[in-house]
């Protein structure tokens, strides 16, 4: 198992990129409107075009993944469970907020934080004097200690995939609150081995808890083609329950080898996701001492700045996302959209 990391993009010779790359708000055409989500089967398509890989339970991360693609050598075991195509051509990857293992995705938490205001100036003095990066291991000293403490109790008062967003409190599953909707929920959720705590309506991620009913709903299972019988109940995170265990401690070196092939990559953060904050990401993509061919700036949409952006030789992107949360397409839709569609056509942001 890798560690955590945040969702990312394969592009193969699947599906076809759009026939004009000039616009940053394509149209859709045979996409289905708004309403019920419809699966649509692309029979050639490797990953079906984009392959996600944001669960912590996830085997292989998305970086990852694209190198066994890019290698025709079976060297690991892990990639002899792959049988890939080798009349499929990458084309490059990119991947949002992604957690790499290394301490670095954690620590810089701190120095985010403190410069969002969520932590004191003399809370961050003392944890840079005395935890030397051990806020989040085994603290050495009483001092460490109490800083860890007191910066855990501030950091879970705020939402962390976006610090703006309201925190959500999960609802006892008991608890009705008398509405139609509510009621029918409760039903469903008695037929669920594992229904998921209960969420109110004005949270953000309400519609993940929905998401147990649809994927678990006949109907659905159906539509997907999943045999009566053949897979159990389907659980959107798996906290720790998982057979796995974690053989690669960073994927950093698979950034390097995949970029050092030249495969372009896209590394984007959302500016506001305090779980693996822009400033680690930054840090580490810096670390793969690649020369600026383009230095920071920011990346616009409608005349307005939409993030910041550098680009660096062996077609190396990083980009942030100005509102975006850990998964910043679903906070900044727009705007993610325009920067995949100048990255993958070959565009600067």
């Amino acid at each position: 198992m890798v560690p955590y990391h945040g969702c990312g993009t394969i592009l193969t010779h699947g599906p076809k990129l759009p026939a004009s790359c000039s616009s940053t708000r394509p149209s859709a055409p045979g996409f289905p409107s708004p309403g019920i989500p419809q699966a649509i089967m692309l029979e050639k398509s490797l990953l079906r075009c984009s392959s996600k890989s944001s669960s912590p339970s996830g085997p292989l991360s998305i970086h990852i993944t694209s190198q066994i693609i890019s290698t025709s050598e079976e060297t690991r075991p892990v990639e002899r469970s792959f049988h890939f195509s080798r009349r499929r051509s990458q084309k490059g990857y990119l991947v949002g907020n992604p957690g790499t293992g290394e301490s670095i995705d954690f620590e810089s938490r701190v120095p985010f934080l403190h410069g969002m205001g969520i932590i004191s100036d003399q809370l961050y003095e003392t944890i840079m004097e005395h935890c030397h990066g051990e806020v989040y291991t085994n603290p050495k000293t009483a001092l460490c200690a109490q800083a860890s403490d007191r910066f855990d109790r501030l950091y879970d008062e705020i939402y962390r995939p976006h610090i703006l967003f309201k925190k959500c409190v999960y609802a006892s599953s008991g608890t009705n609150d008398g509405s139609i909707e509510r009621k029918i929920l409760k039903e469903e959720a008695g037929v669920l081995k594992h229904p998921p705590p209960r969420l109110p309506m004005d949270c953000h991620n309400y519609g993940t808890y929905l998401s147990y009913f649809w994927a678990n709903n006949n109907i659905t299972r159906d539509a997907l083609g999943i045999k009566k019988g053949s897979k159990d109940e389907w659980v959107r995170c798996h906290e720790g329950d998982l057979p796995y265990s974690f053989d690669i401690k960073s994927t950093i070196k698979y950034h390097r080898n995949m970029t050092l092939k030249g495969y372009p990559a896209l590394v984007y953060s959302g500016d506001h996701d305090s779980a693996v904050p822009f400033l680690g990401t930054q840090s580490w993509v810096r670390s793969l001492n690649f020369p600026i061919v383009d230095e920071w700036r920011a990346w616009h949409l409608d005349g307005q700045s939409a993030g910041f952006t550098i680009t660096y030789t062996n077609n190396l992107t990083f980009a942030t996302v100005k509102g975006g949360g850990h998964t910043a397409p679903e906070f900044q839709p727009e705007r993610c959209l325009a920067m995949f569609r100048r990255w993958v056509c070959r565009e600067p942001l």
